[in-house]
């Protein structure tokens, strides 16, 4: 299937921009980190990695924006953050454990800014049909529009950059936080208004 944002310049995402139980402290401004644009993959797309570089890796669900030629959001789409857990990525290497080749399925489409509104809705991600996330957009610290204005003051936006926008917090109920991405495994993100993006486990 064709992927909704095939050659994104830049891949930037949010780190703990999500309130909720166990949170983290707000940071006192938006945490800005990235993936290589060589790690988008599509709706549908096959995930294998390395095992033995990182053996424990995690579907996230985020709200993707795609920067219109204005530097705004031209439209939204559903981006899995898939990201190593291992301390010698995770620890400190965020860019490299969030990089791997098909860590970062997009998708299933772009729904235009003027056809959606992001401000509160709903968004999870199951394994094999059981929950791991379920949270809303509104509980996002940093708004979308701070977003931009932030990432925008330090770099240069293009038309068709990608934007994670954070991260619900995983829920502690059956399969729990510590249940890691295996194959055979069937990954769906979920967003109200957008779709499902599906991806399964090699």
């Amino acid at each position: 299937m064709r992927i909704a944002v095939e050659k994104p310049g830049a891949i930037y995402t949010v780190g703990l921009n999500y309130d909720g139980p166990g949170a983290a402290p707000r940071p006192d401004r938006p945490l800005i980190f990235g993936k290589a644009a060589s790690s988008i993959a599509g709706p549908g797309d096959v995930l294998t990695w390395d095992r033995e570089l990182t053996p424990n890796v995690d579907a996230e669900c985020e709200l993707g924006v795609v920067v219109g030629p204005d530097s705004t959001a031209f439209g939204y789409t559903i981006i899995n953050d898939v990201s190593s857990r291992d301390p010698w990525l995770d620890g400190d290497q965020w860019l490299l454990g969030k990089s791997m080749p098909g860590f970062c399925p997009v998708g299933p489409w772009v729904v235009t800014a003027d056809e959606f509104d992001p401000t509160d809705v709903r968004l999870g991600c199951t394994i094999n049909g059981e929950a791991i996330q379920d949270g809303r957009t509104g509980d996002m610290r940093y708004s979308i529009t701070e977003i931009l204005a932030y990432i925008g003051k330090h770099v240069r936006l293009e038309p068709g950059d990608l934007i994670a926008t954070g991260t619900p917090a995983r829920l502690p109920t059956p399969p729990g936080p510590d249940r890691h991405l295996e194959r055979g495994d069937v990954v769906t993100c979920w967003i109200e208004g957008i779709g499902e993006l599906t991806t399964t486990v090699a």
